[in-house]
């Protein structure tokens, strides 16, 4: 089949690029695989092709990714053309108010610590309406809701966004399913905008789109909207109504600041019990051990598509046979995860990068202070890849040709450069199921991550 990511970004079989992207082969046939699993599989459960094609051309839309969303919406239009069109009218409307705010740009929210309230960065919700309900359907509707918040901010995630979705129709399939369908689209339709940058870069000299992260609003939440107040209520009344198929934790020792290692993992949902896993989701998880890891265990809900995430993010991040050293992947990683909120990521691959490059005191310059563009890290290739690393992960994404010639001018090349973007790409994928299925606590010393 037809390499999407290739399609995207404007590369032919056997182009330079296209071969450059072969020395991480197993990412490239896995992110394909990514692609078939999520969008066209055999089997669709609960959660139908129709259904599966709007929610990523509304992706696409909202990523202003006007190639991807007319690839999907084209899909789309094959299963239900009026759906098509509903899709079309929605991302006008939620468009014309995001541009109405052009001082907010993804990933904006709040974040659950006060510790960090310097930070918020308050930004709209979607509600969709009852006309547009009525035409793509209540469990639709609800699921490009989730979509919206996962694209915009991931941040803003709570447990009362799980039993929104039960409480609309989906099952706890279905939604690992759908988390990792709208995080899949925000690796793919990044790395396929890094690779399009990357094909033009030699003919241009222009300057950068502006990559400054969201700036934080006053803390004090006044912005936020009516609609997000209704939100807030309908998800408490769903909380009600789905009971213990979603957990709380009212009692968790949550992380009040952006730290290195030391913090755990639970999920809003029941992941498969350990003694339940089928063969075919033992196998989806690659390494035996991650069968004690409630995360992949939840993923596993999804077998196919865990399977094909995970073969991606090993070689992306572990094949070393040439390409960025693992302390840049990791980096890379980590601004992701700073900027998209994701704690516990960032605590993971902060450490991985403290590990790999023996900078503690840098890193956690960078946990400390977020993310700041242009970086002043103090060194060349660092800030080249925050920089990069930053602008790909804005919604939408500021990643352009002169961030390839600020790479190349650091000293990477090209390959290094494919490296940089799949990691970077990557975590924005991580980030949004990491941040929508769960959320982070403080494990007690000694005690391993769940």
């Amino acid at each position: 089949m037809t390499d999407i990511i290739n399609t995207l970004a404007g590369i032919a079989a056997q182009d330079p690029l296209d071969k450059l992207r072969d020395h991480r082969a197993q990412a490239k046939d896995n992110a394909q695989l990514s692609f078939e699993a999520l969008l066209e599989p055999a089997e669709t459960g609960g959660f139908s092709h129709r259904d599966r094609y709007a929610v990523a051309a509304f992706t696409a839309g909202l990523l202003g990714a006007p190639a991807a969303e007319e690839f999907y919406r084209d899909l789309l239009r094959d299963e239900d053309e009026v759906a098509s069109w509903e899709i079309a009218e929605l991302l006008d409307e939620v468009l014309l108010e995001l541009d109405s705010r052009s001082t907010v740009r993804g990933p904006y929210g709040t974040f659950e610590s006060a510790a960090l309230a310097a930070e918020n960065v308050p930004g709209p919700w979607l509600s969709v309406e009852k006309k547009s309900s009525e035409v793509l359907g209540a469990q639709l509707a609800a699921g490009l809701e989730f979509a919206h918040l996962l694209v915009l901010h991931p941040r803003d995630s709570r447990p009362e966004h799980m039993a929104l979705l039960l409480d609309a129709g989906w099952d706890e399939d279905s939604i690992v399913t759908l988390a990792q369908l709208v995080s899949f689209l925000n690796f793919q339709i990044r790395i396929s905008t890094g690779l399009t940058a990357l094909v033009h870069a030699p003919a241009t000299t222009l300057p950068p789109v502006s990559d400054e992260p969201p700036e934080a609003g006053d803390g004090d939440g006044e912005a936020t909207s009516a609609r997000d107040s209704a939100a807030s209520s309908k998800g408490s009344e769903a909380l009600a109504r789905v009971g213990e198929r979603v957990s709380t934790y009212p009692g968790l020792t949550r992380p009040e600041l952006f730290q290195q290692s030391g913090l755990g993992w639970v999920p809003w949902i029941s992941p498969v019990a350990e003694a339940d896993l089928t063969d075919v989701q033992r196998e989806a998880l690659i390494e035996a051990g991650r069968a004690k890891n409630p995360y992949f265990r939840l993923l596993a809900r999804d077998p196919a598509a865990l399977r094909a995430r995970t073969l991606t993010d090993l070689d992306i991040f572990f094949n070393t046979t040439d390409g960025l050293g693992r302390a840049e992947r990791e980096l890379a990683a980590t601004v992701a995860s700073r900027l998209n909120g994701c704690l516990f990521c960032a605590s993971i691959h902060s450490d991985r990068a403290t590990e790999e490059s023996g900078r503690r005191d840098l890193v956690q310059t960078l946990l400390d202070t977020g993310v700041e563009t242009p970086s002043n890290l103090g060194d060349a290739v660092w800030d080249a890849v925050v920089d990069a690393s930053a602008a790909l992960t804005l919604t939408p994404q500021a990643f352009g040709p002169a961030h390839v010639n600020a790479l190349r001018e650091a000293g990477l090349d090209d390959g290094d450069i494919i490296d940089v973007l799949n990691c970077a790409a990557f975590f924005n994928w991580a980030n949004r199921l990491m941040l929508s299925l769960g959320e982070p606590e403080v494990l007690a010393p000694g005690i391993p991550r769940r």
